[in-house]
């Protein structure tokens, strides 16, 4: 039997046994040498450097210290990062592309919980509940059975701010309903959005004429508070705000200025700050439903991003490339 490659977890230790519970940890350890007793938290920790030396393949997670030149230096026998989460913004610097080193992300593994999170508070929205529910709690009395003439989800008008993987999979998820979706991105052209199926909108026309509005852009420079105070007055009355994406993405102030109205409601699993502080009015009022940044992956879920490291694992060791590698080109317009 061919010796298995070095490999090395490098994240927060107690994220392992999540990420990789035993079947999957098993399927992992047939393809590499890894031991999960050693996890680098810290890749300049002399107690790793030995294994460090010898590693081809980096199991990144959450937590993962930055790979510098220094670490770099440190790992020569160093070929892929296969990242268990989301973005490596947060470790990942150019350095690793420079010398050629493949990397790969679980993002799209991690976009399908997020997507059917969105999905299901755009349908919940469009039937009201988050509100109603609140004002039955407030008022301790049910009006009784009747039609309520501006709610439903038949011809809802949806628009998805942001055509990033989560935004695709949110459109996907989204066509076997009664909906009429919109989109707005810079980076699709009208065939693009043809091809998603969905109705191409510049911004400003999509918050007039949307009554859901979910967003999923990056957090970048620009993008920050893309949604202000004057966005959110182009929305139309009784319109629903979506955030799943950065809390950053949306003007915190002018949301609640908005929401004390009453014209609008919030949907909010990210904010800004986050976590929020105790007294802050996102708490309490009525049209603001807000949960703790639970839309990504969680409980049960998190071994599927483990299984997309397997999986990767599988063809890096073949030799083949990864299936879902980051660009680093393209690295600064992704969340």
């Amino acid at each position: 039997m061919p010796e298995r490659p070095q490999a090395l977890f490098a994240m927060t230790a107690e994220n392992v046994p999540l990420v990789f519970p035993p079947e999957v940890l098993a399927r992992l350890r047939a393809l590499v040498d890894i031991d999960p007793a050693i996890v680098a938290e810290d890749l300049t920790d002399p107690r790793v450097a030995g294994v460090l030396a010898r590693t081809e393949i980096l199991v990144t997670g959450w937590g993962c210290p930055r790979l510098d030149a220094a670490v770099l230096d440190a790992a020569p026998e160093l070929r892929a990062v296969l990242h268990s989460a989301g973005s490596v913004k947060g470790f990942a610097t150019p350095e690793i592309w420079r010398r050629g080193i493949a990397v790969s992300s679980a993002a799209e593994a991690n976009a399908l919980p997020v997507a059917e999170y969105t999905l299901a508070m755009i349908l919940l929205a469009g039937k009201d509940v988050l509100v109603r529910r609140e004002r039955l709690r407030a008022e301790r009395a049910s009006p009784g059975w009747g039609i309520v003439p501006e709610i439903g989800n038949h011809g809802r008008r949806v628009g998805v701010i942001g055509a990033s993987r989560i935004g695709r999979k949110v459109i996907e998820l989204l066509r076997p309903f009664d909906l009429e979706v919109s989109l707005t991105d810079p980076y699709v052209d009208e065939s693009a959005a043809l091809k998603l199926g969905v109705r191409l909108q510049g911004l400003d026309d999509l918050l007039r004429t949307s009554q859901i509005v979910t967003v999923h852009a990056p957090e970048t420079p620009e993008t920050r508070h893309l949604i202000g105070r004057r966005e959110l007055a182009l929305m139309p009355d009784r319109a629903v705000l979506v955030n799943t994406a950065r809390g950053s993405l949306v003007d915190t102030d002018a949301l609640v200025g908005e929401l004390r109205t009453g014209r609008l409601s919030a949907i909010l699993d990210v904010t800004d700050p986050e976590p929020l502080p105790a007294d802050s009015p996102l708490h309490d009022l009525p049209n603001a439903f807000v949960t703790p940044h639970l839309a990504g992956s969680q409980g049960n879920e998190l071994a599927r991003l483990g299984l997309a490291v397997v999986a990767e694992t599988e063809r890096v060791v073949s030799g083949a490339g990864p299936a879902y590698p980051v660009d680093f080109g393209a690295l600064a317009r992704e969340a």
